[in-house]
């Protein structure tokens, strides 16, 4: 019989203090950022949806499917599902924006560029309350993503004259196809840097979440007239145009392995430049250790956004003589992860909760994890802890179907997903290792990552173990992260293909140079000539 995740809420004692009744903080509801919208860009929201933009116009093409907030069930707008002859005549009127813009001087690109940022900045907070209705994120994390973005993009304005010596755009224009979890600081974030570069842009809207604060982000840079397009649809309805077009000059992908397979397949076989980051299992490596004061102060920082990004720590590696310290550290920390609904409040002059995250994406993500933990349990894994919702931290009756609480296991067993895949949400996996080979072995285990880190105390050990861990950036005791301005990022195996992006090498992924350059990247089976 399968174990369940969904515990019992605790019954309150004859001596129990009452839990306050919490509301929704005044001025945050849905349907208030809604006529927020409308106010702000009415081009692009009409009778109750979000239109696509395309050929410089917004237009009501496309089948919008209901929706719902993963924060409680509210309904939101859905995506205007495009087919895939229409997102055609979308990338072709793209390539005649592109040929105009690539002439355009950087001096008024620049210009355009910063309006556009000036313009998010005076919406950066409609465009975090999009991000925590329409995606889940608590509203600080939610305004750190508004504001990786745009503090970012100004860092190349200020300083794109060196990095585009000697280059020029792409014969064609940048498609993006990102994943949900950051729409504004990677994907807006990337949108405005291809253009800064002299590209037209192309970019998919997530299927799972984010189009009302990604359509908000292009009205507002399609008005300073930035040529920027973005359409909805599924993925493999749109593959046709947004990858293999022969318009694109570039595909930009941020996804997981199944979907990145395809694409890295596709612009293989056609050729076409691209930069593809796909997830792997990061993991923390505890080897020869005995800092466990400052392991348990990251402990609740490593659930931000309930582990739903790229760079996460989901599995811990741990040196089995080191493991009692190791659940000393751990066990107190996860269980002050706080979990809730992101704008509920006491009293409407009360602060929005401080949480280290909300629901998951969905409910579906949210039940295929509890399953895969109850899958793992049976198989043999040992259960060190599961969070208990805390019923002061949601709103009365509110569907929480979206959220999962933290689960760490110890073990998990190799027919398991949770052993060697990255369960993109708060699921700790512990694995015990005797040796320095089974700890390379172990944390190598998905063939490639974006991230690692080792914690050890002896700096020896560290420079001899970490060229052998197949992450792009490796941590001594600290966790790493994607990386802003100047800050190289990458990933090794399949954890990524294609040239790699940050700083200078951004603009050069989708730039032209000499003719015999060759991309800093992870090219497997081939190199990428401009």
């Amino acid at each position: 019989m399968a174990s369940t995740l969904t515990p019992q809420q605790p019954t309150p004692g004859p001596t129990s203090t009452p839990t306050p009744t919490l509301t929704l903080k005044p001025g945050t509801a849905y349907a208030d950022a809604w006529q927020r919208c409308l106010a702000v860009a009415p081009e692009a929201f009409r009778d109750g949806r979000v239109l696509n933009l395309w050929g410089a116009a917004w237009r009501p093409d496309g089948r919008a499917l209901p929706a719902t907030t993963p924060v409680d069930g509210t309904p939101v707008a859905g995506v205007p599902r495009l087919d895939g002859p229409t997102a055609v005549r979308a990338v072709r009127a793209a390539l005649d924006q592109h040929r105009a813009w690539r002439h355009v001087s950087l001096p008024e690109r620049r210009a355009r560029i910063a309006a556009t940022l000036d313009a998010l900045s005076e919406h950066r907070d409609l465009l975090a309350l999009l991000l925590v209705w329409e995606i889940g994120k608590p509203w600080r994390l939610a305004l750190a993503d508004v504001d990786r973005a745009i503090d970012g993009v100004r860092w190349y304005v200020d300083g794109i004259e060196p990095m585009l010596a000697g280059r020029a755009p792409l014969d064609g224009p940048v498609s993006n196809v990102a994943s949900w979890n950051y729409p504004m600081s990677v994907l807006v974030h990337a949108v405005l840097v291809q253009a800064l570069a002299g590209n037209a842009v192309v970019a998919k809207t997530p299927t799972d979440g984010g189009v009302a604060c990604l359509t908000l982000a292009f009205a507002l840079a399609a008005r300073e007239g930035v040529p920027v397009t973005l359409v909805s649809g599924s993925g493999g309805e749109l593959s046709e145009a947004l990858v293999r077009a022969p318009e694109i000059g570039c595909v930009s992908f941020v996804g997981g392995r199944d979907t990145g397979a395809t694409v890295a397949d596709a612009v293989a076989g056609l050729g076409t430049r691209h930069v593809l980051e796909q997830e792997g299992l990061n993991t923390w490596g505890v080897w020869d250790f005995s800092d466990w004061a400052a392991l348990s102060a990251l402990i609740p920082k490593l659930f931000d956004y309930g582990k739903q990004r790229c760079t996460a720590y989901p599995r811990f590696v741990v040196q089995r003589s080191r493991f009692d310290n190791f659940l000393s550290a751990y066990l107190p920390a996860v269980r002050t992860v706080r979990v809730g609904h992101p704008l509920a409040v006491t009293g409407p002059d009360d602060p929005l909760p401080e949480l280290d995250f909300g629901p998951l994406i969905n409910a579906a993500k949210a039940k295929e994890l509890a399953d895969q933990v109850a899958e793992a349990v049976d198989r043999g894994a040992v259960p060190l802890h599961r969070g208990l919702p805390d019923p002061a931290r949601f709103l009365p009756g509110q569907d929480t179907s979206a959220y999962l609480h933290p689960v760490t296991l110890l073990n998990p067993p190799p027919s398991s997903p949770l052993h060697h895949a990255e369960p993109f949400g708060p699921v700790d996996t512990i694995v015990l290792v005797d040796t320095e080979a089974e700890l390379l072995a172990a944390m190598n285990a998905s063939n490639g990552a974006l991230v690692a880190t080792l914690a050890t105390d002896d700096r020896r050990s560290y420079d001899r173990l970490a060229p052998h861990i197949r992450a792009f950036k490796v941590g001594h005791g600290t966790p790493r992260s994607r990386g802003d301005r100047d800050e190289w990022f990458g990933g090794w195996g399949a954890s990524w293909h294609g040239a790699f992006v940050g700083g200078e090498l951004l603009v050069r992924a989708v730039t032209q140079g000499p003719a015999d350059e060759r991309l800093p990247g992870n090219f497997p089976e081939y190199r990428l000539t401009p």
